[in-house]
């Protein structure tokens, strides 16, 4: 006979002996009875099916739900039961199957069918269940059989150590076991589990960790609940305390209940035993583990005190689910999370203690999560032994059982990472600074405390979410980016790569703050003009808002000509006036006179690291790719007086096992441009009257308290002061807005990840509701202070050749000096009599020489920003070249 067909026969007995036994000794009435009953149900099953209420994978004769089956497995069984089915129903037609006379019962066909597919799918589970059920059985034989080895070796170790050559082969032994184990001994706490990476913000509130390789956390014993110590002592080493590390009584009671049973059902090993095993010589199961795991345990207790030994263990045992240690224990199985000075340990009730105290002995089979039964027994066992130890009264032992009865007794752990792309973007920087994959920072015993104020983040959080549900539909717009930084440290306080990590639609995960190098629009103008400014000039700069066609030998096009967002001109105007209404046409000559090389070198230089693209004269109109987070940083050194201080993310590392402490050492950055440089910038960035005529009164780049109705109804509130710019590419596309207070830079942007276009919104509409929210709610509780002037300024009022008159900031010695030369205006206006001009001019010029020069100035233009600056005279028509003192 095969052994195929012998294992066949085999289990057919096992599954005939295992009926019968279930039968044996019962009244033939109750047998009847049970089998009445089972075709009952196999009929109720049925007619379920009819019904199609019945589930598939159900199995009505068992009181739990039948373990579903392998994808593999339900497909056999769904051949076999179609089969039989035919058969079944090929047996009604040939009058195999006995049907009424007068018609054929499909009620019957189908029980017999759902019968007959139970027994083939019972079947299937019962080999299984056997398969595991031998594979036990042999396990616990292994163990049965090296306890009691472990105690007759003991026994003959005690017997042999009286007699001289029992002694020395027992001295060799225990020579050659401290040799080889003992460093490990002295050093035992290095041999302590790691704990998996966890990452705070700067309160100490957990923001996410790793736990793809379980979760650990390093307590100290007094930060353990002392219920649980007790209950881990009375279960596991009743005589802990007291023991010299072997319990010899223990061993033989355990021995003996374990031949009593047959098999395995009390441990002996004590748990300054089962610590050495756990870090020291291994868990294999053989007798020369266990004996040098006795000669190691005096060593152990001649090292350490009993409380150590105790922390260590509880420390480093399994307790099931991915939960290394007591800590962590808690966690999983209570949610309960540790808090600043208040681990989860410490907050384990009687009841808590108990259960977690029963786990290690098997931490699958007594999850409580799988099976329910066994781990209410353990948990009960756990219980009585510390009644009968005195650790508690009767009166707390039943309590402690009515609370693990409660439905609400275990709770899944709350392990959301509550600010993922910050998450993310600090293990970047690990793995950076470090050299370590992000499987090797899962258990590096690294905690992380960083600069981020995750209260804040989710206020602004929530902010960026309602502002982009009020225009998602109304101009397509999906998502949104922040970075917040503390410019005087560069510190992050807040950082959203999008505004739902868990939203593939918007592609959520993507870092869009950190990782996408998108088109800043107009905001990268201030880099150009406070360039142009390190140059000579100055905000009151004249120049001509007029028509520019460049000339690009070689390039494709071999032109390029600007316009403006509005497709208009608007003349002669200060570069304060241009910059505060994101007039491009004026921009372009800013960077000629500039230059493309030293402007980029300038945004470098404050903090515009990187970027993608080729620079030209498109760069001053955001043609180029940067990231938020760099030019967010790049506009806090406009605040932080021209030094640039890299922004960073992690404050401390503190290593759980050492307790080194790696702290961020203070930088006290790099200057980039001069203080007055930076001030004059801050003063445009700040002049909201001056950006009124693009983006009117009320606009949210003013930082006012009251609501945005309430200002146009003449109540602003409290104005904090802010300098601020916008950007928003041509296709709108991208749309940005940065600014900063005495306090804070704030970078935002809005768009789409896909990079398809928004509908017609710009940076004031888009990104910029959202800024003027997020920085009021960033300021909350910060005392309101002005822009501060550095001195080494001068004021003064200029003229400028064609006719501007502005009052502005100046670096000492570069104030023009202009003589009116005024000429015939090529636009029409040559009959205008401007020989007289000079004389009118003069305060001592006669009554008829001022009504003409009344006359004459009725015809000179209102100014496109009446508070920047006004016209002395009419300016000139036509082109004009730099030379004549405007640009």
């Amino acid at each position: 006979m095969s052994t195929k067909h012998r294992k066949r026969e085999d289990a057919a007995k096992i599954r005939s002996n295992s009926a019968a036994s279930s039968e044996k000794g019962k009244p033939q009435a109750e047998i009847q009875h049970a089998r009445t009953q089972q075709d009952a149900q196999d009929g109720q099953a049925a007619h379920d099916k009819e019904n199609g209420t019945k589930d598939r994978n159900a199995v009505t004769s068992s009181p739990s739900r039948a373990p579903t089956l392998p994808k593999t497995q339900e497909i056999r069984s769904t051949q076999h039961t179609s089969s039989t089915r035919d058969k079944l129903v090929g047996q009604a037609a040939n009058g195999s199957i006995q049907l009424h006379k007068d018609r054929v019962d499909p009620e019957t066909l189908r029980i017999q069918y759902w019968r007959q597919r139970r027994k083939v799918f019972l079947r299937h589970i019962s080999r299984k269940y056997m398969r595991q059920a031998r594979q036990d059985s042999q396990r616990t034989m292994r163990r049965f059989w090296v306890v009691l080895g472990s105690v007759v070796a003991a026994l003959l170790v005690i017997f042999l150590s009286v007699s001289g050559t029992g002694a020395y082969l027992t001295y060799q032994f225990y020579s050659d076991t401290q040799s080889k184990y003992v460093p490990r001994v002295v050093n035992l706490r290095d041999l302590l589990p790691r704990d998996n990476l966890k990452v705070y913000d700067s309160k100490g509130v957990i923001i996410g960790q790793l736990t793809d390789q379980g979760m650990h956390t390093a307590v100290q014993l007094q930060d353990v609940s002392q219920d649980l110590q007790n209950a881990t002592v009375a279960i596991e080493d009743k005589n802990f305390w007291t023991n010299p590390g072997i319990d010899i009584p223990r061993i033989i009671q355990a021995a003996i209940s374990d031949l009593s049973h047959g098999r395995v059902v009390e441990g002996g090993s004590t748990i300054t035993q089962q610590l050495i095993k756990r870090l020291v010589v291994g868990n294999q199961t053989s007798l020369i583990r266990k004996l040098e795991e006795v000669m190691l345990t005096p060593s152990v207790n001649s090292q350490y005190t009993k409380r150590d030994i105790l922390e260590m263990y509880l420390n480093s045992i399994f307790y099931g689910e991915q939960a290394y240690g007591v800590d962590a224990a808690a966690t999983v199985f209570f949610g309960l999370q540790d808090k600043p000075g208040k681990p989860a340990s410490s907050q384990l009730d009687l009841a808590q203690a108990a259960m977690l105290a029963g786990l290690p002995q098997s931490p699958y089979s007594y999850d409580p999560r799988i099976y329910p039964e066994a781990a209410q027994a353990r948990f009960e066992q756990v219980l009585s032994a510390m009644y009968t130890q005195g650790y508690i009264t009767n009166a707390q032992r039943l309590d402690a059982l009515k609370e693990g009865q409660s439905s609400h007794f275990f709770k899944r752990p709350d392990l959301t990472n509550r600010a993922p792309h910050f998450f993310n973007f600090v293990l970047r920087q690990l793995e950076q600074e470090y050299h370590l994959k992000r499987n090797q920072l899962s258990r590096s015993d690294m905690q992380v405390y960083t600069t981020l104020d995750i209260g804040l983040q989710d206020k602004i959080l929530q902010i960026a979410r309602n502002h982009i549900d009020q225009i998602r539909d109304t101009n397509h717009v999906t998502n949104a980016a922040e970075v917040l930084i503390d410019f005087h440290t560069g510190a992050i306080r807040s950082l959203l790569g999008s505004i739902d990590y868990n939203d593939e639609s918007i592609d959520g995960q993507f870092d869009v703050a950190t990782q996408a190098y998108r088109q800043p629009g107009s905001s990268y103008k201030p880099f150009v003009y406070v360039t142009a400014f390190k140059e000579g000039s100055s905000p009151a700069q004249a120049i001509d808002d007029a028509s520019l066609t460049i000339n690009l030998p070689g390039s494709n096009p071999p032109t390029f000509t600007p316009h403006n967002y509005d497709m208009k001109y608007h003349g002669h105007m200060t570069l304060r006036c241009a910059l505060q209404n994101s007039l491009n046409i004026p921009a372009v000559k800013v960077l000629q006179h500039a230059g493309i090389a030293a402007s980029m070198q300038t945004a470098h230089d404050m903090g515009v690291s990187s970027y993608e693209g080729t620079p030209g004269y498109s760069l001053v109109l955001g043609g180029l790719g940067v990231r938020l987070i760099d030019e967010t940083s790049a506009y806090g050194t406009f605040a932080n007086g021209g030094v640039h201080v890299p922004y960073y993310a992690i404050q401390k590392i503190v290593f759980a096992n050492t307790h080194n402490t790696i702290e961020h050492a203070a930088n006290p950055g790099k200057r980039a441009i001069s203080k007055q440089l930076a001030y004059m910038m801050t003063s445009v960035l700040s002049d909201n009257d001056s950006r009124l005529p693009e983006f009117f009164d009320c606009n949210v780049l003013q930082l006012y308290s009251n609501s945005q109705q309430e200002c146009r109804l003449g109540d602003r509130g409290t104005v904090r002061p802010s300098a601020a710019k916008t950007g928003t590419t041509t296709d709108f596309r991208d749309n940005w807005t940065l600014g900063y207070t005495t306090d804070y830079v704030l970078g935002v942007w809005a768009g789409n990840d896909d990079n398809t276009p928004m509908s017609n919104v710009t940076g004031v509409d888009g990104a910029g509701p959202l800024w003027h929210d997020a920085m009021l709610e960033a300021e909350q509780g910060h005392p309101i202070r002005n822009f501060t002037n550095p001195g080494g300024l001068e004021r003064a009022t200029v003229t400028y050749a064609d006719g501007v008159t502005t009052t502005d900031w100046f670096m000492p010695g570069t104030e023009p000096k202009f003589t009116p030369n005024l000429q015939p205006t090529p636009n029409g206006t040559d009959d205008q009599d401007t020989s007289l001009l000079p004389d009118l001019l003069d305060v001592n010029s006669t009554s008829s020489q001022q009504a003409q020069f009344q006359q004459f100035n009725a015809k000179v233009p209102g100014p496109y920003c009446p508070s920047s600056y006004s016209f002395a005279f009419p300016p000139p028509g036509g082109s004009s070249s730099g030379s004549d003192g405007w640009w």
